[in-house]
């Protein structure tokens, strides 16, 4: 193989591609990781401020691939789930114990996330980092692909059996493929933040459905809280830019008092919301992961573990298929094994949205009723545990601690 042929080209080293080049390690390819972003620059998304909930699913993924040993110290546990929704009487709770697990999930930075992922990648030598690099152009042909990389030292040409597209919700690749997307606008906006409380979160994420949208409080390991606050674009527009009193004031009204005063509040960051699928998820020697593939609302924090699921089923179904990872026969084996996970998921989250959303009298009383139906029935109750802990259906082999080779 020549220095500028590889087993498989990942297009975006974010969270995702990232996670999917160190699953890969062990099996002995040759893999090109190609970021635009440089590594430390604010808008990296593998290294801002926002955290993510990682499913317990998701802990063993990255416990097997040996990623979780240096991210655990910097990952908060989650030890209960609180749901409630704002002025009505219904609510749920769900607990690790009645699970039998440690924890239900887990709340880690990006950054920490991203650095540990890159710290583990830059010490492989089968993997070869090209950041910042952007792709320029992509051409399949019989037996593998051509990409144009624009990189410092100016455009090179790459070969791959395989490309992933794993460049988020406006994939460049998926764009060159020609594959289309389904995208659904929700009008709302996330306003992201971490806050100080007065009580300790004893480990609890908070879920609360408020006539203005979706408030999550989630636990960080230095005892702060992540928010993700989700408004109407422009009023979360006016509230991002309130002052810190103020805001915590906003925050507080909505929240109520469980964590008993906010005291302090981080810089604040507003995402708009949509739903995105593409169309086709694979191509001729093409297979679109994560974001790239679906974007979800954040609403029950499942984009990542999503994603991660991607991974794990891709590099097994590579590791089965290693003698030509682009081969059709493996694209439509892994496309079809993540069907049922990816459309259980993307309803789940879009039901909620807009069940919870929804002005109606008779749908919000439903909608209470079945929250303390559920709160007291514990096959539902672990239905949905298993669903948010990431563990629910045909599972990879890394999520069943089992490493690849």
């Amino acid at each position: 193989m020549s220095a500028d042929s590889f087993d498989i080209a990942i297009v975006g080293g974010g969270m995702v591609g990232a996670s999917l080049a160190a699953a890969l390690r062990p099996l002995g390819l040759r893999v090109a990781l190609i970021e635009s972003v440089p590594l430390q620059a604010e808008m990296q998304p593998s290294f801002d401020d926002r955290t993510t909930a990682l499913s317990n699913g998701s802990r063993r993924i990255l416990g097997s691939m040996g990623i979780w040993e240096g991210l655990e110290r910097d990952a908060a546990a989650i030890r209960r789930i609180h749901i409630s929704d704002q002025g009505r009487f219904g609510f749920a709770r769900i607990d690790a114990r009645e699970e039998g697990v440690a924890a239900l999930g887990y709340v880690a930075a990006n950054r920490s996330i991203g650095a540990v992922l890159w710290r583990e990648l830059q010490s492989s030598p089968n993997v070869q980092l090209l950041c910042p690099a952007s792709l320029e152009h992509i051409e399949p042909h019989a037996n593998g692909v051509k990409l144009l990389i624009n990189a410092q030292q100016g455009t090179t040409e790459l070969h791959a059996r395989l490309v992933v597209a794993a460049d988020g919700a406006q994939s460049l690749v998926r764009r060159h493929a020609g594959i289309e997307v389904t995208s659904w606008d929700y009008g709302q906006t996330a306003i992201i933040t971490n806050i100080a409380t007065q009580r300790f979160h004893d480990h609890v994420a908070y879920e609360r459905f408020t006539p203005t949208g979706p408030l999550a409080i989630l636990p960080l390991v230095d005892g702060r809280c992540t928010v993700v606050w989700t408004l109407a674009p422009e009023l979360a527009e006016t509230t991002r830019r309130l002052g810190d009193d103020a805001f915590l004031a906003a925050l507080q009204e909505r929240f109520g008092f469980r964590l008993g005063r906010f005291t302090r509040v981080g810089r604040r960051h507003a995402y708009p919301l949509t739903l995105t699928r593409a169309d086709e998820r694979i191509g001729e020697r093409l297979v679109i992961i994560g974001n790239a593939a679906q974007g979800l609302h954040p609403i029950a924090g499942q984009g990542f573990n999503l994603g991660l699921r991607d991974v794990a089923a891709l590099a097994e179904a590579i590791a089965d298929a290693r003698e030509d990872p682009g081969a059709p026969e493996m694209l439509a084996r892994y496309d079809e094994w993540r069907r049922a996970d990816r459309r259980s998921v993307i309803a789940f989250t879009d039901g909620l949205v807009r069940l919870f959303g929804s002005p109606l009298g008779p749908v919000k009383a439903l909608r209470d009723v079945g929250l303390l139906l559920f709160d007291v029935l514990p096959p539902a109750k672990s239905a949905l545990a298993l669903l948010s802990m990431g563990v629910a259906g045909r599972l990879p082999k890394l999520s069943r601690g089992i490493g690849l080779s």
